[in-house]
């Protein structure tokens, strides 16, 4: 089980829970676990979401995720 932090607005999507914990060997797999576990993420999702591995972004849905990695959501910046 990998542990996702969530910015604070999605906490309403989990019943208010700032890490929530996802079955997931990579990105893809944890966001699809997320969608699967709180379908209310499903949209927020789907239009697009930053994900940081230990500090990193990662824009790759292959990309390995374990117990030991510290992951969170972060919105996508918009802007131009």
């Amino acid at each position: 089980m990998v542990k996702v932090h969530l910015w604070s607005g999605l906490r309403r999507f989990t019943d208010g829970g700032e890490v929530v914990q996802v079955q997931a060997d990579t990105v893809g797999q944890m966001l699809d676990g997320l969608v699967a576990a709180h379908p209310g993420l499903g949209p927020v999702i789907a239009a697009g979401v930053s994900v940081s591995i230990d500090g990193v972004l990662t824009a790759s849905r292959f990309a390995a995720v374990s117990e030991a990695n510290e992951i969170y959501l972060i919105q996508r910046i918009k802007g131009g």
